[in-house]
């Protein structure tokens, strides 16, 4: 085999190997999984003693039925770790603002939803990679210290 020909294909290697990288959406399994996570996640939200001592977010637990929240943020997560879905609900900031969301509830919010993780067997590098995604919306939810 010529050596240029070698070369070539030593270039076109890593970004067919690139392209053959599964999603973080086909990691957990496509959008029935993420929707048993979500499931756990949302009813171990709302039955939460700490996050429900914030008055605003008891109150939105009595005013937005489960079920609903529970399909926005399947559809969510499945957009966002590359799967079929379109998420069409609210920008996190209207979504969150209302809550008066502190760093208190932040934080339980995610000691929640790594236990729910952990729970349902998620392996580490994709609860790590969900983690990070929550994270990145941090700055859209959290309004107060």
């Amino acid at each position: 085999m010529s050596r240029t020909l070698l070369t070539g294909l030593a270039l076109l290697l890593p970004g067919a190997l690139a392209a053959q990288q599964p999603t973080l959406y086909d990691r957990l399994g496509g959008v029935y999984p993420i929707a048993v996570v979500v499931d756990a996640f949302i009813d171990a939200l709302v039955a939460d003693e700490v996050l429900n001592q914030n008055p605003a977010i008891a109150a939105a637990r009595d005013r937005v039925p489960a079920p609903g929240l529970k399909y926005h943020v399947t559809a969510l997560v499945c957009q966002v770790t590359g799967g079929p879905c379109t998420y069409t609900g609210r920008s996190m900031p209207a979504s969150h603002a209302h809550l008066n969301i502190g760093t208190v509830e932040w934080n339980r919010m995610l000691v929640v939803f790594r236990n729910v993780l952990t729970r349902l067997g998620v392996p580490e590098a994709e609860q790590g990679e969900l983690v990070a995604i929550v994270e990145s919306t941090r700055g859209q939810i959290v309004t107060r210290p």
